[in-house]
């Protein structure tokens, strides 16, 4: 039986990796799939692909496609999500700050360098007509650090994915002052080179279960109250996000890919563009 790490965020878009781990859909290909939660997001699962310590990532877009840019020795096989990713940019419950004009020269907490929430960041400083120079960042590594530094004012706001945060909003711990959307597909499946050498049948293997399980995702019996009781959502927001979440199993196509590095080229998040076969394996 062939081991396979597998990182992801501990949030509800990935569940469907948790249920086909505990109905043993993977161990009856063959497959021990081991699935590592990273709090500390898309950065930390770029250096885990580039160490070994990860085989294969459910992770952000923008993040993956610029360290791949960087040298990460990884490959995208297909998006995971279709759908944009919804950022809420939240402040202390108790902040000064009240609109999003407010925050144009304030610090942002990221959760490291190269994480969706630092480029994201660019995104809404775009969107805002902001001068990108003047973006200013702290890194918190997780939820519960961004907490700290913006009660500390070590750090002014913080983006994150709003349904996750959504539990901090009604304790009054943030306040959400404005949503941004990300301009693209937001996750894909990330594999590694070494993986792609020594076992593309596995990997084969692999994208037919979990794309047969988020083909049929929103017609799971109780899907919503199952998603309510692990990620601690309530129903109603449950039943908004998934009703605004479009699963993929499509491979990712040249258009779309040039789109997307058209996209991060003006925001500034990658220098330059590279050829589809430099990011996305096409022999599935």
């Amino acid at each position: 039986m062939k081991t396979i790490k597998v990182v992801g965020v501990p949030e509800h878009f990935n569940l469907p990796w948790h249920l086909c781990i505990e109905n043993n859909e993977f161990i009856q290909q063959n497959i021990d799939l081991q699935w590592i939660d990273v709090p500390q997001g898309t950065g930390k699962m770029c250096e885990m692909l580039r160490s070994g310590d990860a085989d294969l990532a459910v992770i952000l877009t923008e993040g993956i496609i610029k360290d791949i840019l960087a040298g990460n020795p990884s490959k995208l096989m297909q998006f995971y999500v279709e759908s944009p990713l919804i950022w809420g940019i939240h402040v202390d419950y108790n902040s000064e700050y009240q609109k999003i004009e407010d925050l144009e020269f304030k610090k942002a907490a990221i959760s490291r360098v190269g994480s969706g929430s630092q480029l994201m960041a660019y995104v809404n400083a775009q969107n805002q007509d902001w001068k990108t120079e003047n973006l200013n960042f702290t890194i918190v590594n997780t939820i519960d650090g961004a907490v700290d530094a913006l009660r500390n004012k070590t750090a002014d706001y913080f983006m994150w994915e709003r349904f996750m945060t959504a539990p901090l909003v009604e304790k009054r711990i943030f306040r959400k002052i404005a949503d941004c959307p990300s301009p693209w597909p937001c996750f894909v499946i990330a594999v590694s080179n070494n993986l792609i050498q020594t076992e593309p049948k596995i990997i084969t293997k692999i994208l037919d279960i979990i794309n047969l399980k988020t083909f049929n995702f929103i017609n799971i019996k109780n899907i919503e109250i199952e998603i309510s009781k692990r990620y601690n959502l309530k129903v109603e927001n449950v039943i908004e996000w998934l009703n605004l979440t479009r699963w993929s199993q499509e491979k990712i196509s040249e258009e779309k890919l040039n789109k997307i590095q058209n996209q991060l080229l003006e925001l500034a998040i990658i220098n330059k563009k590279v050829t589809f076969e430099e990011i996305v394996y096409q022999n599935l």
